[in-house]
């Protein structure tokens, strides 16, 4: 029966083909040993361009989360703030990702990426300038230990007769009026929103392109090639981004030896500003190969009759019956438009479509809020540095996910994976994931203990947002109560200054600045050591290093497991669409996707989690800056919690989508069996019928007239 079905398929197609042999045959009367293999080198060259230049957003993008906790401190901005910030990547997209995937089609796609990878270029350089139109980075700090750095005076924190206060409110005032950066962080948002419609035609125009010039078994894999090599972005990026939060944001412009603050400082702000020059250039050498690269390749003979599912047959020969004409003929822009109202209506009556849409919708918004904030979580929750975050996201987390995503590609080949089967094995990975990641609730650390916000001077807990900054023992010190200095007493408390601690002389200068004659660490019962406080907030226990550890396990092996059905997950898209629409179906997913979660989660993300914040700083115009201290169990729940949440819903919708594919084969297979047709029995023919199932009977209808 396989052969039978073979035969007829071959006749059919060859019957249909007969409009555009002749120019097949014309073609290849010329050189036609040249014309193939020239094919296969430019194919070879267009997927070696691709996956550079999928790396290339992929570091960029990687690069502005890994920075979103420098932006948030060197600009004083609430999370919510750098979400949305973030999120103008996002509204670049959705400016032109609809137009861009329907009429890039129609032009030479390969330019068409080469302009949108310039495009990324100048979007990052624009990110990284307000950095150059600055002045320099000044910390807040209650006592002025920069200017003691070469100095063997010493620094009286706590002093009954100077309102500390009213000084730094004095100062802050008249460096409000000479800071001439309070809106720079906007040159950021157009940069990133740049960068957003430069990377806009790279998915849609790419993957059409493989997908019309590759053979069809080929496809899994070279998606899996694509995204695996797409991982390698994220982790140089993180990588990169660790390198440049180690290195202080002014290097080179001013003496280190000053600085009094480290990396594990809430204050401490790194060379943001470096990685996206690095990005910028990388993007622009990723456009080079694409200006080169033709419109059009020549497919293989087996690439054609590979294809033999009916439903691609019959779409192909309807394809091949109008392209003739319509290149002969002038494109009009009233003809276009009006192809895509129908193309557009056709995908959105498409139930199966809409459904993974709308369950990849909420996977996608629990997973781009999580990505944003995780290395925030990771400092605030484990006591990390930016510098280390980024640093273990890139060389723990991400290579599994990319081996993940290849080995997804090679099991589908393997396998033949139908649409039924794609959609089971792509849920149990997810679900399995899914489950596996709610053991982040039971593996956080405890709030960092800081007198007179989450604890008393005495070492007891205070209920939450009931502060107590002023207490008996700084009660005849004049402190500043609105500035983060913070300092670690020898008993393990952290004060939020060395003045609040008590303390009346200093030695030492800078970094090791080391406060005496602390009155406040004496108000503790059960410490009777040494009363001094060095810089910086105490570290987190040893039990939470311990929790840091099985965050870390649980991280590897829930992103190897969802990754493992991603491409499995993302090609079940193109088998639901006909062929004709795919190009428009994957902008249409990434306009929705872009619109209704890249831009709206990072922002209700760091709303909620700016809602956990316990100490903020104060900007020097005397307005709320960047949170220093969050409260670490709120934070946990708010950022897991809402994470799960969003996922929940999707797996319901997954049954949905499984139960309309299923339908869809059995009316599929039922209308070949009232034309008196073979129905496949065995897997493969199974897999040949259902791999482009959506909208079938629409199908038919355009097939048969």
């Amino acid at each position: 029966m396989t052969a039978e079905t073979e035969s007829s398929n071959i006749d059919d197609s060859s019957q249909e083909a007969k409009p555009s042999q002749l120019l097949d045959n014309e073609t290849s009367e010329n050189l036609p040993v040249k014309k193939k293999a020239s094919c296969c080198t430019g194919l070879k060259v267009f997927l070696a361009a691709l996956s550079f230049s999928y790396f290339s957003k992929a570091l960029s993008g990687t690069i502005m989360k890994s920075s979103i906790t420098q932006i948030e401190r060197r600009f004083d901005l609430p999370s919510s703030t750098v979400g949305f910030i973030d999120g103008s990547f996002e509204m670049g997209n959705l400016l032109v990702i609809a137009f861009v995937s329907y009429f890039g089609a129609k032009l030479h796609r390969p330019k068409v990426i080469a302009v949108g990878c310039f495009t990324m270029a100048l979007g990052s350089v624009l990110t990284a300038m307000p950095h150059f139109f600055m002045g320099y980075y000044k910390y807040e700090t209650a006592s002025d230990t920069r200017s003691s750095a070469n100095s063997t005076s010493s620094i009286k924190p706590c002093s009954p007769h100077q309102d500390l206060n009213e000084t730094f409110l004095d100062t802050s005032q008249s460096a409000c009026e000479k800071e001439p950066s309070s809106y720079m962080w906007i040159y950021i948002l157009l940069g990133n929103m740049l960068r957003g419609i430069g990377e806009t035609p790279i998915t849609p125009l790419g993957i059409s392109y493989l997908d019309d010039f590759a053979k069809e078994e080929n496809v899994p894999v070279y998606v899996a090639c694509l995204h695996t090599i797409a991982m390698f972005g994220p982790m140089f990026g993180f990588l990169l981004g660790s390198l440049c939060a180690r290195l202080y944001v002014d290097v080179g412009f001013v003496d280190l030896g000053k600085i009094a603050i480290t990396p594990q400082d809430s204050r401490w702000v790194g060379a943001w500003w470096l990685g996206f020059l690095i990005g910028g250039v990388i993007s622009f050498l990723a456009a080079i190969p694409f200006c080169f690269l033709p419109k059009s390749l020549k497919k293989p003979l087996k690439a054609n009759t590979d294809k033999t599912s009916p439903g691609l047959l019959e779409n192909m020969g309807a394809m091949r019956k109008t392209l003739p004409p319509a290149k002969s003929k002038p494109i009009k822009w009233s003809t276009m438009l009006k192809d895509f109202y129908t193309s557009l209506k056709k995908i959105l009556s498409n139930r199966m479509y809409v459904t993974f849409l709308c369950s990849s919708l909420l996977q996608f918004s629990s997973f781009i809020g999580f990505l944003t904030y995780k290395p925030k979580y990771m400092e605030q929750q484990y006591g990390q540095s930016a510098s280390k975050s980024n640093f273990l996201i890139g060389l723990t987390t991400l290579p599994p996910v990319g081996i993940g995503i290849f080995l997804g590609g090679i099991i589908m080949k393997k396998y033949k994976m139908s649409i039924i089967g794609a959609t089971k094995f792509a849920f149990t990975m997810s679900f399995f994931a899914y489950s596996f990641t709610l053991l982040h609730f039971v593996v956080g650390c405890e709030n960092q203990v800081v007198a007179g916000i989450t604890a008393s001077y005495d070492g007891k807990p205070i209920p939450y947002h009931e502060n107590a900054i002023s207490s008996d023992c700084n009660s005849g010190c004049k402190c500043a109560t609105n500035v983060w200095d913070p300092v670690c007493g020898s008993n393990g408390l952290t004060y939020i200054s060395a003045c609040l601690a008590g303390c009346t002389i200093s030695e030492g200068h800078g970094k090791n600045t080391v406060f005496h004659n602390c009155s406040c660490l004496e108000a503790s019962s059960s410490w009777s050591g040494n009363n001094s406080v060095t810089l910086g907030q105490c570290p987190k226990s040893d039990n939470c290093s311990m929790m840091f550890i099985y965050y870390t396990v649980i991280q590897v092996i829930s992103g190897f497991c969802y990754a493992l059905g991603g491409t499995p997950a993302y090609l079940i898209m193109y088998r639901c669409v006909q062929p004709e629409l795919k190009s428009l179906a994957v902008g249409l997913y990434t306009l929705v996707m872009r619109m209704l979660a890249g831009i709206p989660a990072p922002v209700y993300f760091g709303a909620l989690i700016d809602k956990t914040c316990l100490k903020w700083a104060s900007t020097r115009c005397g307005q709320r800056g960047a949170c220093r201290l969050y409260d670490s169990n709120a934070f946990r729940y708010v950022y897991l919690g809402l994470s799960a949440m969003l996922r929940a819903p999707s797996y319901l919708l997954a049954i949905l989508f499984f139960i309309l594919i299923k339908k869809n084969i059995q009316n599929k297979n039922s209308k070949l069996a009232e034309n008196g047709e073979d129905v496949p029995m065995n897997k493969e023919d199974n897999c040949k019928n259902s791999e482009h199932l959506a909208s079938s009977s629409e199908a038919e209808k355009e097939s048969h007239t």
